[in-house]
């Protein structure tokens, strides 16, 4: 048995318990050594098999699981955040189904949720941005038609880009194609763990403040009028409005 499982996004009390429990008790650790926290695996029991697969392709990688399931051992491949976000756990999962090895996923807190975590902010506020787009800036991976950051940013909906702190001067330059040059931007290196960052700023300056923070990687640009102060408050709890729960009140 494989199981894929979400480290969160570095904070290790971000594990989830079905996440810690099997990466404790495998016999075969796969963990994504460029970006998953190493005290995720502090509590590995003594004999278990640990692999970086920053080091190894996906021929490697499966090579490793075929090798574990034959001995009839557990394997734990740890991917950070989230693998269902830009995991590439896809690729492995089709592999595993080619050669009958059975797995599991393990869902885990993704970075752009830590992200409004720290920030203390919410992507969805009423008469503000009720979307939230995930999506990041093309590079040597190019982007699908249709889904260039520029058609994307036409939506003006709350933008998360991962993959691409690195590239912020042309991000800055597209958007305010779309947006607003003053709507606020976040950057957030490494979100929960010990040296997180966070630096804001607009459209306009953020990526000269990034530069200044020495922001090179490991950061998520966060984008829209949510990070600002004004909003709707919601239907849910207006003591005017009824739900299925609730009568509302008439003033």
């Amino acid at each position: 048995m494989v199981s894929f499982i979400g480290a969160g996004p570095g904070d290790p009390d971000l594990l989830t318990i079905k996440g810690k429990k099997i990466i404790d008790g495998a016999d075969v650790i796969i963990y994504a050594g460029s970006l998953v926290n190493p005290q995720v695996l502090a509590d590995a029991k003594e004999g278990a098999r640990i692999y970086n697969s920053a080091t190894m392709n996906l021929d490697e990688v499966i090579e490793v699981m075929k090798e574990a399931e034959a001995k009839g051992l557990h394997t734990a491949r740890v991917h950070t955040g989230d693998p269902a976000i830009y995991g590439a756990h896809r690729e492995q999962m089709d592999r595993l189904d080619r050669l009958g090895i059975p797995y599991e996923v393990i869902p885990g807190v993704s970075s752009f949720l830590a992200t409004a975590a720290v920030l203390k902010k919410e992507y969805t506020l009423p008469g503000v941005s009720q979307t939230v787009i995930l999506t990041r800036m093309e590079g040597r991976t190019p982007m699908p038609p249709k889904e260039k950051l520029l058609d994307l940013a036409q939506h003006n909906a709350t933008m998360i880009i991962f993959l691409s702190v690195g590239m912020l001067d042309e991000m800055s330059e597209i958007l305010r194609q779309a947006y607003q040059p003053e709507t606020p931007v976040a950057v957030v290196y490494k979100a929960t763990w010990e040296d997180q960052k966070i630096v804001y700023g607009d459209l306009t300056n953020i990526a000269e403040r990034v530069k200044e923070a020495g922001i090179k990687k490991t950061a998520l640009t966060v984008v829209g009028k949510f990070l600002g102060d004004e909003y709707e408050l919601s239907k849910l709890y207006d003591k005017t409005f009824t739900t299925e729960f609730r009568k509302g009140v008439t003033e």
